[in-house]
């Protein structure tokens, strides 16, 4: 089953239209070896590399994804057990500067987002088709816990893709 464009803020289509699979727990599962193979092929020469002025470095998109996969598996964690507080809002730019890439190393990045993926995957695999589609409030937003899985191995894929494209990964 896929999320429904209502499901979801229009923002997210970006995202969610990036994940062909119509089984969200299949698609995060089956993402891992791809993603591991990645992650492995990222030198660490260029762990500082940004490819524009003011744009991120290899080091601060892979804390990006890390940060958004937790924002991410948190929301739908909270939708799907019926949370109704409207869950906050994360500026990825504050994020971003705020999380000190340069003290970390960029195997370290890499194992975490390995090990969040994984985490991800047991999380949604715990979801009952009753509580993926449970709906809750997030950025101010109506938002379903399967759009939450769809967006979290969506972004992972556009970043992906702009590591290979634009930053020669």
């Amino acid at each position: 089953m896929r999320p429904l464009p209502s499901d979801y803020a229009p923002f997210y289509e970006t995202y969610v239209s990036l994940v062909k699979n119509d089984d969200i727990k299949q698609a995060l599962s089956t993402s891992l070896p791809d993603m591991e193979n990645f992650l492995q092929s990222v030198p660490e020469n260029k762990s500082d590399y940004a490819y524009a002025e003011n744009k991120w470095t290899v080091k601060q998109v892979l804390q990006h994804t890390i940060d958004a996969e937790r924002v991410f598996a948190y929301r739908a964690m909270c939708i799907a057990r019926g949370e109704m507080q409207s869950l906050p809002s994360f500026d990825e730019n504050e994020y971003a500067e705020n999380a000190a890439v340069q003290h970390r190393s960029l195997n370290g990045l890499k194992e975490e987002m390995l090990l969040l993926r994984k985490a991800s995957v047991a999380l949604f695999e715990s979801f009952t088709d009753d509580m993926l589609q449970a709906k809750g409030i997030a950025s101010n937003k109506s938002i379903t816990a399967l759009s939450l899985g769809y967006i979290t191995a969506g972004h992972w894929t556009h970043h992906q893709r702009i590591l290979a494209e634009r930053y020669l990964l």
